[in-house]
């Protein structure tokens, strides 16, 4: 078994999906748009095989929570960038990008070297060995 893919709402569809393009090397398939709910969606492969759904539609309430709380649930996306080196390199690139970084680089206590940041909409996501 595996985990077919993640979806996140998006308020600015054509943004996130360029931002995880160019920051994570993902393809985006063809917009897909359904015109009677005005539902659109883009789904991104990355070189592994994992995909990401982007979708956005009217009427779609932004989160109340806070990007930078912990909270119960789905609270992140973890990529992995192959070695410490390229978790650095993809920190100083994150933060000469202005992007909004939450903690790191660092060794985690379970072993992981990693750091966070949030992606344009606030989606917290890792990126690690």
């Amino acid at each position: 078994m595996k985990i077919e893919h993640i979806a996140i709402w998006a308020a600015d569809l054509e943004a996130l999906r360029r931002f995880y393009e160019t920051r994570f090397g993902a393809t985006a398939g063809d917009q897909y748009h359904n015109t009677r709910k005005d539902f659109r969606s883009y789904f991104l492969k990355f070189a592994d095989g994992a995909r990401l759904e982007l979708m956005a539609m009217p009427g779609i309430p932004a989160s109340q929570d806070s990007a930078q709380a912990q909270r119960l649930g789905l609270i992140h996306l973890a990529f992995s960038v192959g070695s410490k080196e390229a978790v650095d390199q993809h920190h100083a690139q994150s933060v000469a990008e202005g992007l909004r970084v939450l903690d790191g680089p660092r060794w985690t206590g379970d072993g992981y070297y990693e750091y966070v940041l949030l992606d344009p909409e606030g989606n917290r996501l890792e990126v690690t060995i």
